[in-house]
């Protein structure tokens, strides 16, 4: 079963869509402009019910099948743009200073409306599909925010389904694992006092840069020993601020960071080492050191049932060999997690070939994907709530 003739008609009307929320960019929750055009496709397509502002300012859609049926499934798209100054000559580039698309959700929320747009059209299964339109996945939890607001109780979502544009895969292929597949991600913040002083007399003060060196470098001692070397886990220390001339020793600085992993136990050992460290190298220099650990996104952990199906629906698109079931997990995050916390589910990568990497200033979402997510959304739907 290749892509859906329907959908193939579509494509260029899909892209256009990407296109016009990629040259307009909004960041975290301040999506207003998408989801206007969202919430208006959807109630054009014919939804049987559109909803605003879940989770602040995301858009669901309703789409009941002509067949009866009980089963709901929820499809999840992301709106939100990032911080980042556009580096591109593209016609459709961003029109907005400091924001773009570097991360293709513009081409997810293009696909999903695509799908909305058949499905409402053709209504060939039973039961219903519920797609969700969702603001700040980068680093704002919006995932969360539609939970908290009632997006399971009030749509009756048994399973959830996600999807996520993959560069360095090529296009017309489909990976996907059971189990872990994205790890949870934590920030560590660490504030350092010591003692400022003149540079030409450091024995009477207490240097936070020599401090904060030692700390950096214990830090990478946790996944190298105390982490068994089977599994997976990041303590990266991404920020470090301190001084402003070359002959003071500063009186504070401050360390940023991230750990992630992909199990509890690693996780819960990473923040107590973390803690250990920064406190006890510290203490030993003489400093005082405070640190802020906030735990962030959980693991993603796609069920097997759900991965089972959504790899049968991918292969019937592409074929056997290019849909890969045992992808490795990768250490990036992904707040869809929040959504198979609440229901079972699942999320797979769809191919943008050879692209610029996510979060890159000339990435680009590859149009001639989308018959292909746009056709798994469809057949997913069809086949999940078959009668």
């Amino acid at each position: 079963m290749p892509i859906v003739n329907r959908v193939a008609e579509m494509h260029e009307e899909i892209a256009a869509w990407r296109r016009q929320i990629h040259a307009h960019p909004e960041i975290l929750y301040d999506v207003e402009q998408t989801a206007a055009l969202v919430a208006g496709k959807l109630k054009e397509f014919g939804c049987d019910d559109v909803v605003t502002s879940m989770g602040r300012t995301g858009v669901v859609g309703v789409i009941r099948g002509r067949k009866p049926g009980a089963k709901v499934i929820g499809l999840r798209a992301d709106m939100d743009a990032l911080p980042i100054q556009e580096e591109s000559d593209l016609p459709y580039k961003s029109k907005v200073a400091g924001k773009m698309h570097a991360c293709g959700h513009d081409g997810h929320t293009a696909m999903l409306l695509g799908a909305a747009k058949y499905l409402a059209e053709q209504r060939n299964f039973a039961g219903t599909a519920v797609v969700i339109f969702q603001p700040a996945e980068e680093g704002g939890a919006g995932a969360r925010a539609m939970l908290q607001d009632g997006l399971v109780d009030r749509f009756g979502i048994d399973a959830f389904y996600g999807m996520h544009n993959f560069p360095g895969l090529p296009v017309g292929e489909f990976a996907i694992r059971a189990g872990p597949m994205m790890a949870s991600a934590d920030s560590i913040a660490i504030e350092i006092e010591g003692v400022g002083g003149h540079a030409a007399r450091p024995h009477i003060a207490v240097d936070t840069v020599l401090v904060g060196a030692q700390i950096v470098n214990q830090l990478q001692s946790i996944v190298a020993r105390n982490v068994d070397p089977l599994q997976a886990a990041v303590v990266s220390i991404c920020v470090f601020r301190a001084g402003q001339t070359d002959n003071v020793i500063p009186q504070r600085a401050t360390l940023r960071g991230t750990a992630r992993s992909l199990i509890p136990e690693v996780r819960d050992l990473l923040e107590k080492r973390v803690r250990e460290i920064v406190e006890g190298t510290a203490r030993l220099y003489g400093a005082q050191a405070r640190l802020s650990y906030r735990r962030g996104y959980p693991v993603l952990v796609n069920e097997k049932h759900e991965t089972s199906l959504a790899a049968t629906v991918a292969r019937e698109i592409v074929g056997d060999s290019k849909v890969d079931t045992d992808f490795l997990p990768i250490m990036g995050a992904e707040d869809f997690s929040y959504m198979l916390h609440a229901r079972p589910g699942t999320f797979i990568f769809v191919g943008n070939g050879d692209t610029a990497a996510l979060h890159h200033p000339a990435y680009d979402f590859n149009d001639e994907a989308i018959p292909l997510g746009t056709s798994y959304w469809v057949r997913l739907v069809e086949t999940a709530l078959a009668d």
